[in-house]
C-alpha cells in the first residue's frame, strides 16, 4: 500500500515537468529571441523542437517500455530531460538551444506512456480511478502553470538569467521523479512482443512531417515543403495503419481499431487538446501583442483560470460518480461558453499596467473550473471502459493524441487569430469563436447516442471475482462503452 502511495508522486511530478516544458518557453519566446539575436524561424524551432520529438516517440516508447521495463524507460527518459534541461539552460546561441529542446523532448516522450503504464499495473484496481482523475488533472494544472510560471520568471529576471531561469526550473523538478525511481516497481508486458521497427519508422516520419509545418508553416508563408511533408505524413501514417493486421509485433494492437472506446476516446483526446493550449497561447499572445500587457502581467491575468482547474480537478472524482459522463459535457460546454463570452470582454484599446476587468477575470475562473474538471476525468473514463489487449496500445495512444491535437490547434487557432480579413479588433474575436466551436465538437462527441449500454467485460487474465470494478469506474466504463457500441 505505501509503494502505491509513493509511487503516484513520482510519476505525476515527471508528468507535470513534462507538460510544463510544452507551453514554459512560449511566454519566453521574446526574450529568447532578443537574448540569442535569433531570426522568428530558429525561435519557432526552439517552441516546436520540443513537441516534434515528444510525439515522433510516444507510441514506439510505450512498447519500449512493455519489452524492457516501464521502471527503466521511466529512467532512461528522465535522465535524458534532465540533461536536456541542463543544455538549454547554458545554451550559447540557437542552434545548441534547438538541438537541446530535441533532447528535451526525446526524453519526454519515453517517459510519458510508462507513467500510465505503471499507474495501470502498480496501482490497485479500486484506487486506480482516483489515480487516473490526478494524472489528468495533473497534465492540466502543469499546461496552465507553464505561462504562468514562465511569465513570473522573465518578468522577475532573477539574477540576471532571464530566459534561461525557465529551463532551469525544471532540473529540480525533474530530480524529485529520477530520485524516486527506485520506488516503482520494475514490471513490464508478459506477452514477449519485440519492437515492430517498420511500424517505428512510419510513425516517427509520419508524426514529425504532420508536426513540422504545423509549427513553422505559418511563420514560413505556407511554402512548397509543408504541403509535401502534409503528404508524407499521410502515406506514413496510412501505411502504418494498413500494416498492422500483417506485423507479428504491431505497435498498436490491431485490437486498438476494433475497440469502440479506445477509438472514441483518442478521438475525444485528440478534439478538447486541439482547443488546449492553444486558448492559453492566444491569450498571452493578444494580451502582449496587441495590449501592450508584460509577460508578468499576462501571468497574472491567467492565475484565475490556473487556480480555478485546481479546484475543478479536486472535484472530478465525485462529480463523476454523481454524474457520470455529463460531467464531459458540461465542461467542455462551459469551456465554450467562456471562449464566446471573453472575446467581447477584451478591450483593445487597453495600454501597458492597464488591468484587466474584472468580468475577465471571472469568465477566465469558471473555465478554469471546467477545465480542470475536464481533464481530471477524461482519462479515468477512457482507461476505465478499455480492455484486453488495446489497453496497453493506448498508454501510448492517448499521450500522442494530446500531443497532435495540441500542435495541430495552435496552428488552426493562429490560422484564425492571423486570418487577412482580421483587424486587431477582430484577431481576437475570430480566435475565440474557434475555440467555441472546438469546444463544442468535443461536447457533442461525449453525447451518448440512444440504445442500450454495453456490458463491460473483463480483461485477459483479470477475474470478476476480487477483481470488481468500484462504482465510479463500472458506470463510467459502461456509459462510454454504450457510446461507442450505439446498441
Amino acid at each position: 500500500m505505501n509503494g502505491q502511495r509513493l509511487l503516484l508522486p513520482v510519476v505525476l511530478s515527471a508528468t507535470f515537468v513534462q507538460l510544463l516544458n510544452v507551453t514554459i518557453a512560449q511566454i519566453a519566446a521574446p526574450a529568447i529571441q532578443s537574448g540569442l539575436d535569433a531570426g522568428p524561424g530558429a525561435v519557432q524551432l526552439v517552441l516546436a523542437g520540443y513537441t516534434l520529438a515528444y510525439a515522433c516517440l510516444l507510441i514506439t516508447a510505450a512498447r519500449l517500455g512493455d519489452r524492457y521495463g516501464y521502471r527503466r524507460l521511466f529512467v532512461l527518459g528522465t535522465a535524458v530531460f534532465t540533461a536536456g534541461s541542463v543544455a538549454c539552460a547554458a545554451a550559447p546561441g540557437a542552434g545548441w538551444l534547438i538541438a537541446a529542446r530535441l533532447v528535451q523532448g526525446a526524453g519526454s516522450g519515453l517517459v510519458a506512456p510508462q507513467v500510465l503504464s505503471l499507474i495501470r499495473t502498480g496501482i490497485a484496481p479500486d484506487r486506480r480511478p482516483r489515480a487516473l482523475a490526478l494524472y489528468g488533472a495533473t497534465m492540466g494544472v502543469a499546461s496552465l502553470a507553464g505561462p504562468l510560471i514562465g511569465g513570473l520568471l522573465v518578468g522577475a529576471d532573477l539574477f540576471g538569467l532571464g530566459w534561461r531561469a525557465v529551463f532551469l526550473v525544471t532540473v529540480p523538478v525533474a530530480l524529485v521523479p529520477l530520485a524516486g525511481a527506485a520506488l516503482l516497481p520494475g514490471t513490464r508486458s508478459t506477452d514477449g512482443q519485440r519492437v515492430d521497427r517498420l511500424g517505428a519508422a512510419l510513425t516517427t516520419t509520419g508524426f514529425a512531417a504532420l508536426v513540422l509545418p504545423c509549427a513553422l508553416g505559418r511563420e514560413a508563408g505556407w511554402p512548397w515543403w509543408t504541403w509535401t511533408s502534409f503528404a508524407v505524413a499521410a502515406v506514413a501514417l496510412t501505411g502504418f495503419v494498413r500494416t498492422l493486421r500483417h506485423r507479428p509485433d504491431p505497435l498498436i494492437h490491431p485490437s486498438v481499431l476494433r475497440d469502440g472506446t479506445a477509438r472514441r476516446g483518442v478521438l475525444l483526446v485528440f478534439v478538447f487538446n486541439a482547443g488546449v493550449p492553444s486558448f492559453t497561447y492566444l491569450l498571452f499572445l493578444h494580451l502582449q501583442s496587441a495590449l501592450g500587457y508584460s509577460a508578468l502581467s499576462a501571468a497574472l491575468v491567467s492565475a484565475p483560470f490556473a487556480a480555478a482547474a485546481v479546484l475543478g480537478s479536486r472535484a472530478a472524482p465525485a462529480l463523476s460518480h454523481r454524474l457520470g459522463t455529463t460531467t464531459l459535457t458540461a465542461a467542455a460546454l462551459v469551456l465554450a461558453a467562456t471562449a464566446a463570452a471573453l472575446a467581447p470582454l477584451i478591450d483593445t484599446g487597453a495600454g501597458t499596467g492597464r488591468h484587466a476587468p474584472q468580468p475577465v477575470l471571472a469568465v477566465l475562473a469558471a473555465g478554469g473550473a471546467a477545465f480542470g474538471l475536464f481533464t481530471a476525468a477524461v482519462f479515468t473514463l477512457v482507461l476505465a471502459g478499455v480492455r484486453g489487449t488495446a489497453t496497453s496500445s493506448v498508454s501510448g495512444l492517448l499521450p500522442t493524441a494530446q500531443q497532435l491535437g495540441g500542435s495541430i490547434g495552435v496552428t488552426a487557432a493562429g490560422l484564425a487569430y492571423y486570418a487577412p480579413a482580421a483587424t486587431p479588433n477582430t484577431a481576437f474575436t475570430h480566435a475565440m469563436a474557434y475555440e467555441a466551436a472546438v469546444f463544442t465538437l468535443t461536447a457533442l462527441i461525449t453525447l451518448r447516442p440512444r440504445g442500450r449500454a454495453a456490458r463491460p467485460t473483463c480483461g485477459p487474465g483479470v477475474t470478476r471475482r476480487g477483481t470488481r470494478p468500484t462504482d465510479v469506474r463500472r458506470a463510467l466504463s459502461v456509459s462510454f462503452a454504450s457510446r461507442s457500441s450505439g446498441r
